[in-house]
């Protein structure tokens, strides 16, 4: 089966944080003013010019710039990044162009200089409005930081505006999880991530968990309760935990959730990339950003290029697609996988009988509530 190229983006990693939070499992280090920022962004440039090739001319229909924490770049090094986006990538006109920033690390004149430089979506990680849920998390900023930079984003003229938040936090009760949605219901940004906190291996929280978890139930009711008070607020839950008003879903994250493509640029970003010859490649940078640095000024890098077959295509397909509130179409899956449905057809039904997956409509597969719940037990259904 001939497989139509998938829509492209681009991600673009900077690797710092002031401090490395201790749930956070991202390629993220501390280095805050000492990071090498001059030669990491020159180095971001050369990397931006070798993935012209790979990129071949395809049209760039989203840009994310996350980390660690980009606004502890200047705006004119931002600028210098997209412009290079620009010149080296066929860019599309109404490109959406993604900044992570850290509510703590902007000021007014920060933002304003971002949105000059061509980011046009922000995305605020304020991850909760209670001040002692902050230093349980480690976050160095407050919540009238996160109000601050909000209002600030709207003055710089953003229109296009994520706020993420965290629930099951250490110590949190369900009226403290019901405060934060009434706090960032208040602000109506115009997209709202709301996810649960895990303990990721490799991180702090995972080797030393901090007292005081909610536990299943609690967490579960927070998720119910909250993603109600969400909805009812006129927000559409359109991924798991992804909650946009008309207009503003994350066009970068749905590339990802239904298995486009994407160039990978920055220290660790990976990438995915789908050849005329229908065969789906992954590749990696080097994860150390002195060593990133290193291999892009000096020409060394070569890229170890991973080959997805159709079944770990079909189980990664799914493992994006099943994230969707929507879920996914037949064709789509065929369409973007080489593989037929009945590939699939067994654990589907198993899925279906189990009460976890739901055929909404003639060839439409939509996972249920329950399914929803335990979204890991249901993508499971299909590893290879």
């Amino acid at each position: 089966m001939t497989i139509k190229l998938p829509p492209l983006s681009l991600y673009i990693h900077l690797p710092w944080c002031v401090r490395k939070c201790p749930y956070c499992d991202f390629n993220s280090h501390a280095a805050g003013d000492s990071a090498p920022r001059s030669r990491y962004v020159a180095a971001l440039l050369d990397d931006l010019a070798s993935e012209a090739e790979r990129a071949d001319g395809r049209t760039v229909e989203s840009i994310f710039l996350g980390g660690g924490t980009p606004s502890l770049f200047a705006p004119e090094e931002i600028g210098q990044i997209i412009d290079a986006a620009k010149n080296d990538l066929e860019v599309a006109a109404d490109c959406e162009i993604t900044m992570e920033a850290n509510p703590g690390t902007v000021e007014r004149g920060d933002l304003a200089g971002f949105r000059q430089a061509g980011v046009n979506r922000i995305s605020l990680g304020a991850q909760s409005f209670n001040n002692e849920m902050l230093r349980a998390l480690g976050r160095i900023h407050d919540a009238d930081d996160s109000l601050a930079a909000f209002d600030a984003a709207c003055a710089a003229g953003f229109d296009s505006i994520n706020i993420d938040l965290m629930f099951a936090l250490p110590g949190q009760s369900l009226q403290a999880a019901i405060e934060d949605i009434e706090q960032v219901c208040g602000l109506k940004p115009p997209h709202i991530s709301y996810y649960q906190l895990t303990l990721e291996p490799n991180t702090i929280f995972f080797k030393r968990p901090p007292e005081n978890l909610p536990d299943d139930d609690l967490s579960w009711e927070m998720q119910e309760h909250c993603q109600r008070l969400l909805r009812d607020a006129g927000y559409q839950q359109y991924e798991i935990s992804a909650f946009a008003t008309e207009g503003h879903r994350c066009r970068h994250n749905l590339n990802y959730w239904t298995f486009g493509d994407y160039l990978a640029v920055g220290a660790g970003a990976h990438g995915k990339v789908t050849g005329l010859d229908g065969v789906i490649r992954r590749y990696q940078k080097p994860a150390h950003p002195l060593s990133y640095i290193e291999q892009m000024l000096e020409g060394t890098f070569k890229p170890l290029l991973q080959t997805l077959n159709e079944q770990d295509a079909g189980f990664e397909y799914l493992l994006n697609a099943l994230r969707l509130s929507a879920g996914f179409s037949e064709s789509a899956f065929s369409g973007s996988t080489g593989l037929q449905i009945d590939a699939i057809e067994e654990p589907l039904a198993k899925a279906k009988a189990d009460g976890l997956i739901q055929e909404s409509a003639s060839g439409v597969w939509q996972p249920t509530p329950l399914g929803f719940r335990f979204l890991n037990d249901l993508q499971a259904r299909f590893l290879p």
